[in-house]
């Protein structure tokens, strides 16, 4: 059971998002990735912008592509570059939460009918290292070492991540409770004076149909 949960682990710290979709010139479509600290994050796009002429999606070289990153919801740019109709985007997670990815064309009419179909690969976690790229020198009992420790070093990033949320939940109970006792020891200050208050009036009271 413990092997079959911590490969199901394994299997969702680093994963890819492959999708494609379809768009105007004047367009923008997001993407919601929730990250852990320090995550990689690399992405490879290709656009087709639809042709008259030919009756299909074709490559125009003209054609260029707007990447934007933000951390969500403080809206702090990530990253925002314009790159051609294939290429590719790499950034490191600076904050635990939600990141959206946008894209867009770099087209600015929006009086333009013009079509794109968009192919996009999100990989989300420790990007390989380049020599990885040359599988003829590279043993594989060694290859899935090295990707079974970057799937650890997810777990670790995600486990800390975690960590940070349990924190933040743990502070705001605490003010909560601190907020509710400083309200309790409130109202009993209150009743206290007001049974105070209350004594003093009935003894005045009787000591005045005392003396008459």
């Amino acid at each position: 059971m413990r092997l079959i949960l911590l490969y199901s682990l394994l299997s969702f710290f680093t994963f890819a998002n492959a999708l494609h979709f379809y768009l105007d010139a004047n367009q923008k479509r997001c993407f919601i990735e929730e990250l852990p600290t320090d995550t990689v994050v690399e992405g490879h796009y290709r656009a087709l912008e639809w042709s008259e002429a030919q009756q299909k999606y074709a490559e125009n070289p003209e054609l260029g592509i707007i990447v934007e990153v933000t951390e969500e919801p403080s809206g702090h740019s990530v990253v925002k570059t314009v790159g051609p109709l294939d290429g590719k985007f790499t950034f490191t997670s600076h904050e635990a939460g939600d990141h959206a990815i946008c894209l867009s064309t770099n087209y600015a009419s929006w009086f333009s009918h013009t079509h794109i179909r968009m192919n996009i690969d999100i990989v989300v976690g420790t990007t390989r290292p380049d020599v990885e790229k040359d599988r003829s020198h590279v043993n594989q009992l060694a290859s899935k070492v090295r990707d079974l420790n970057n799937k650890i070093e997810d777990i670790r990033r995600e486990q800390q991540y975690q960590r940070e949320r349990e924190r933040d939940y743990r502070d705001l109970s605490e003010a909560t409770n601190a907020r509710a006792v400083w309200y309790t020891i409130a109202q009993i200050g209150v009743l206290l004076s007001t049974c105070v208050w209350q004594m003093r009036h009935l003894k005045r009271f009787f000591e005045d149909r005392k003396a008459r």
